[in-house]
């Protein structure tokens, strides 16, 4: 077994107080070790979302609306939806 060190400081590729980034993330459990790429992936949140290989966060395939109201994924039509 192999133990791989990872910082709290450390989101979507970039360190909180601009140090240098970690491992991509901080890991957590149900996160996956990518060994190539040395990187901690989270879980995928939706099957219809990407992994951003920059990030290394999922993201949905299109971006969340800019307008100021609330919206949730709907993973059915692969967008989203106004929360009324």
């Amino acid at each position: 077994m192999t133990c791989k060190r990872t910082s709290y400081n450390t989101f979507g590729n970039e360190h909180k107080d601009n140090g240098i980034a970690f491992r991509g993330n901080y890991a957590g459990i149900g996160f996956t070790y990518d060994e190539e790429n040395d990187v901690f992936i989270a879980p995928q949140s939706f099957n219809g979302w990407v992994l951003n290989t920059s990030t290394w966060l999922w993201e949905a395939p299109i971006d969340y609306p800019d307008d100021g109201n609330k919206y949730i994924w709907n993973e059915e039509t692969l967008s989203w939806d106004l929360i009324l």
